[in-house]
């Protein structure tokens, strides 16, 4: 229905607003790198280290009980989930008197390598020694140690790289280096916007986010390719042509492809937001954002670079056609 109801054809100027675009662009970028310097990230156990524990919450599984009846430094809050109400236990290494005589009598080289799985194992007996709990009634149980982390985390920094280095590559020999450098900065742009919103928000930030960024980036490349292709296709065709006037027929042609395509990808994620649970909750948002600003920046940041490149590829062009009207 939507098809049906989308003009059969748009006569936008996108490049007439294309300064504001930009500034508005490089605004949300400063904004967010400021963000993650003085708010920072709030890193999941992935990243972070340490342990996760989610309990049902019951009238004797409770927030406060936990907290008074585990000893440790324990970082005990209430979440809410499909399933209802939950118990989210998080800790990093406990203190090793707590830990018992065979923990204590390793070398401190041991002690570094298993303090992590040894503090989740004296919480999760304790769990059960005093709620009377069973493994099943242990939701969630996840614990990395600090060097696995930091593995994931620089692994996950490395992805991130390596991915652009190679959609940069990717665009600068389907076009040229001009398209490259646009494709590329709405890539960076969709992606700081994002880690922005998540220092913002304070959500958690764990490897599940950086495969929603990955997917971010391929979307963003996506997105602005289409809008490349067709730039590329209508400068062929018409060579006189003034720049704007061949991005702005470009992104008006290309317009209900981009909205149709942003919007049924948004309502799929939307069925993870509902029913993915907490622990999907990061990659979902991460997702949703991506492509609305993703969206944006096709449109408004990527070509309004390359306009100021060059939007001329170094290939023969055909002749203009006869009787073509440009827009107004």
């Amino acid at each position: 229905m939507l098809i049906k109801y989308w003009p059969k054809e748009t006569k936008i100027p996108f490049m007439r607003y294309r300064y504001v675009g930009v500034v508005l662009s490089v605004l949300m970028m400063i904004a967010s790198v400021y963000l993650v310097m003085t708010r920072g990230l709030n890193l999941g156990v992935d990243f972070a280290g340490g342990s996760v524990i989610e309990l049902r919450q019951t009238e004797q599984v409770t927030v406060p009980e936990v907290r008074s009846r585990i000893q440790g430094s324990l970082t005990v809050n209430s979440a809410t989930n499909a399933n209802g109400e939950l118990v989210v236990i998080r800790f990093g290494d406990l203190d090793p008197s707590l830990l018992g005589p065979e923990f204590q009598a390793l070398s401190d080289e041991d002690k570094a390598d298993r303090a992590s799985a040894a503090s989740n194992t004296y919480v999760v007996n304790a769990l059960k020694q005093e709620f009377n709990l069973t493994d099943a009634d242990i939701l969630r149980n996840d614990s990395v140690g600090p060097k696995v982390s930091g593995e994931l985390f620089r692994e996950g920094m490395i992805a991130l790289g390596v991915a652009t280095i190679m959609m940069f590559l990717y665009i600068a020999f389907r076009y040229t280096w001009s398209y490259a450098v646009g494709g590329i900065a709405a890539l960076v742009h969709d992606a700081v916007g994002t880690i922005g919103l998540f220092s913002l928000l304070q959500l958690e930030f764990d490897l599940t986010t950086i495969a929603a960024l990955l997917t971010i980036i391929g979307y963003s490349v996506n997105d602005s390719v289409v809008v490349f292709d067709r730039i590329r296709e209508i400068r062929r065709k018409y060579k006189q042509m003034p720049a704007t006037e061949v991005i702005d027929i470009a992104t008006n042609q290309t317009l209900s492809r981009t909205f149709l395509t942003g919007g049924t990808t948004i309502i799929a994620v939307l069925a993870i937001v509902i029913f993915g649970g907490p622990v999907l909750q990061g990659m979902s948002v991460a997702m949703i954002w991506g492509i609305v600003i993703g969206t944006y920046s096709s449109i408004y940041f990527a070509a309004a670079i390359v306009l100021m490149l060059g939007v001329d590829i170094n290939r023969k062009p055909v002749e203009d056609t006869p009787g073509f009207e440009a827009m107004p």
